[in-house]
């Protein structure tokens, strides 16, 4: 990289390349400022996690939320919650103490402004091509309405691509930020960066957007944040692999207040033995699930699938080497089309017998055996509606299996290895309803923007086809102000 071009200056720096960052060079190029997008994948690999997704937007129609949209979010915001701080936040935002702006729950702005802005978002991304419709998902049973772009996430990031290379947006490949550091109060800011021959270099720009994803990617995170269980997970597919974090880190270290929970992430039930993007054991609610040790740990039904997927899946980190396995027989095939939720390559491991699908898990049959004995018993008569919540749980036993429960007893019996796939981190930084981040202090740090993944959101339970959405929707916000502001200075 020549010495001209190692001090280029850009209105607006965009650190990655996903549905986040896509969106705001775009809405900040429509503007007519200058903008660089730096991507650390190959030209032919790029957007991150939004490549390898469906994108399912959690929307009725595209210009309408879901009816549970605002409950969903606002129900999962934190545990055990001061009731100071959810009191302050009732009045205008401006009147809130420093300490509550920086609180790192989604606060009613945040809510707010994504909900309101999903729709207009929508219709903003079809001007540009993509096409959204109720398409059919991989769930047997769903809860919630979704829209899904027609090609899934990639056709989403290829059709905001072109349009910024049209815009004149400048792109970076194999380029990775290192660093971030002020220039001056009014919002300049310097990013070092390592290009695709592992040459330094740097950029200025009057605003930095990080959309650069979570850090699921980075074992050394994970590790920090999750603790030993961090071993027994893998991202779902090869975007976040990219995922190093980096963006949360240099934001941190400008003083972001963070927010979001670091110890957590969104979890999807994958086959380890299976190469394949996403491949998804999405049956477990008409089975039983055990662990290594042949004894069951959780309800594995207690409502639709896509309620429940995310923490169910989650706890197989913390059971014996990270695994678990779905436990079914042939009575299965009772479920209408069950294999749509079955996305693995791999096929199940079979036995004619308990005791020889337990040799072939490496589960003790003893152990197994005695497990099934006791869901058996506790299995009740009643009627088995396998498309709807049928309340035909069990009684006696713990954890109860609250829905779909029937006796597991006509062989051939099979079975699936699971272990907790995860699709993105939890924790990031605090932004504003303009995506601007906040220090600690709840002020607006000149200049700083962040979307998707690395500005903090979830806490708990994920709420289903609402990244994509928060993506887009927040990542088109901080193009637009921070267009805005360099057009002003």
């Amino acid at each position: 990289m020549s010495t001209e071009n190692s001090a280029a200056r850009f209105d607006v720096v965009v650190i990655g390349c996903g549905i986040s960052g896509l969106s705001a060079a775009v809405a900040a190029a429509s503007q007519g400022v200058s903008v660089a997008v730096l991507e650390r994948a190959t030209c032919e690999e790029f957007g991150g996690n939004t490549r390898w997704t469906e994108a399912y937007f959690r929307m009725k129609s595209d210009s309408e939320v879901s009816d549970d949209f605002d409950e969903l979010l606002s129900a999962n915001a934190g545990d055990n919650l001061d009731p100071n701080v959810i009191r302050s936040m009732a009045a205008p935002y401006e009147d809130w103490p420093p300490y509550v702006k920086a609180h790192g729950m989604p606060d009613p702005e945040l809510l707010s402004t994504l909900s309101c802005e999903a729709g207009p978002t929508v219709q903003w991304l079809q001007s540009f091509g993509i096409r959204f419709d109720a398409l059919p998902t991989y769930f047997v049973t769903a809860a919630a309405p979704r829209l899904m772009p027609v090609g899934g996430g990639l056709a989403m990031i290829e059709a905001l691509h072109a349009h910024a290379s049209d815009l004149g947006v400048k792109f970076f490949y194999e380029t990775t930020a290192t660093r971030l550091a002020r220039r001056d109060t009014s919002g300049d800011l310097r990013l070092s960066l390592v290009d695709a021959q592992g040459d330094a270099f740097e950029l200025l720009g009057r605003n930095v957007v990080i959309a650069s994803g979570g850090f699921e990617g980075n074992q050394e995170m994970l590790t920090q944040y999750l603790g030993q269980a961090a071993r027994y997970v893998r991202p779902v597919a090869r975007g976040g692999y990219y995922n190093k974090g980096e963006g949360i880190r240099m934001a941190l270290d400008l003083g972001a207040a963070p927010a979001g929970d670091f110890s957590s992430f969104h979890a999807e039930p994958l086959d380890p033995r299976s190469a394949q993007v996403e491949a998804l054991v999405m049956n477990f609610p008409y089975g039983i699930l055990v662990n290594k040790l042949g004894q069951r740990f959780t309800d594995e039904a207690p409502g639709p699938v896509d309620v429940h997927y995310d923490h169910i899946s989650r706890a197989f980190k913390d059971q014996p080497d990270g695994l678990a396995y779905v436990i079914f027989d042939e009575r299965i095939n009772d479920v209408p089309n069950w294999k749509k939720g079955i996305r693995t390559d791999q096929p199940p491991l079979r036995g004619e017998t308990i005791a020889e699908l337990a040799a072939k898990c490496g589960i003790p049959p003893d152990a197994l055996e005695r497990t099934l004995q006791s869901y058996n018993s506790a299995c009740q008569a009643g009627e088995f509606r396998p498309l709807e919540v049928d309340n035909l749980s069990t009684v006696g036993i713990v954890p109860p299996k609250s829905n779909w429960a029937r006796p597991i007893d006509t062989g051939p019996y099979f079975a699936y290895p699971i272990m907790a796939g995860i699709c993105f981190t939890f924790g990031g930084v605090k932004v504003n309803r303009n995506a601007q981040v906040v220090d600690s202090d709840g002020k607006a740090i000149p200049g700083l923007y962040a979307a998707g993944e690395a500005s903090g959101l979830y806490y708990q339970v994920y709420t289903g086809a609402t990244s994509v959405m928060r993506g887009a929707v927040f990542g088109k916000l901080a193009g637009e102000h921070a267009a805005a502001q360099s057009k002003k200075r």
